[in-house]
């Protein structure tokens, strides 16, 4: 099925519902929730999910599991989806809070040949046991570490979506703390209870998920200026130690599949 809405086929009798969908550049699906899981699968263009307790960058070429009825925002960088809604009791496995994972070859061939089947398609043939051996290559993949948790409390988690809409390497703690009307030895430890992170570790790792939109059209050395970085080497470096992969593998060059 392609570019159809959820809500037109979400009565339909099967466990899992491949759909794809083209978006334009800049999208913003609202926030919004679903009763099904979701795969969402980027085939193109980068992903970022928010939720009200974090914030997920699917880089292309990976995707992400949003569990039935979270509420989420979805803003498409150049996508084109491949995504399965899938029935929550045949996935009683499914992670609580969304998770982003790769998408090796097979697991990407399996996803484009499903988002041509027909909405009833047959469950005992082919097309059943395709949306089978997806469930199960699925619950093998290993989550990847593209996310930040968003505070609880009101006037951090603006800080923090703040920061991420423009990140600003210039930003010290003891900004933060003066807007939030604290000390920085009480604004560390509240941010630290609320994240589990320093609020300087928090911001690096702001700073290097929106490395990753920003390589689709910049290079390495244009990112890293932008994004503060002494050189480009240290931005490589970092990138490399948060992620396991240099950000040259994320280049436009690099990520183009056919969908």
């Amino acid at each position: 099925m392609k570019n159809i809405p959820l809500d037109d086929v979400d009565h339909v009798d099967r466990a899992v519902l491949p759909i794809g969908t083209d978006y334009p550049a800049g999208h913003v699906l609202d926030w919004h929730e679903h009763r099904r899981a979701q795969f969402l699968y980027g085939a193109t263009g980068v992903m970022v999910v928010d939720t009200a307790d974090g914030t997920w960058t699917v880089p292309p070429e990976r995707a992400v599991l949003i569990p039935p009825a979270t509420l989420h925002r979805v803003r498409m960088l150049g996508v084109s989806t491949r995504s399965l809604y899938v029935e929550p009791g045949a996935v009683p496995w499914w992670p609580a809070r969304c998770t982003v994972v790769d998408v090796p070859p097979l697991l990407r061939e399996l996803l484009l040949s499903a988002a041509e089947f027909p909405v009833d398609y047959s469950v005992a043939g082919r097309e059943g046991a395709v949306a089978t051996l997806l469930l199960h290559e699925i619950a093998a993949r290993a989550p990847l570490p593209f996310h930040v948790d968003i505070p609880a409390s009101d006037d951090l988690a603006a800080l923090c979506r703040a920061y991420l809409d423009s990140p600003d390497a210039g930003v010290t703690n003891t900004d933060w703390a003066a807007r939030t009307a604290l000390s920085e030895r009480a604004f560390t430890r509240r941010f630290r209870a609320e994240t589990g992170e320093s609020p300087a570790v928090w911001r690096a790792r702001a700073r290097l998920l929106a490395a990753v939109p920003l390589l689709r059209t910049a290079s390495v050395t244009e990112v890293a200026a932008r994004l503060g970085y002494s050189s480009p080497a240290a931005f490589t470096a970092a990138f490399t130690r948060a992620f396991g992969l240099p950000p040259s593998r994320f280049g436009a060059s690099r990520t183009t599949h056919r969908v």
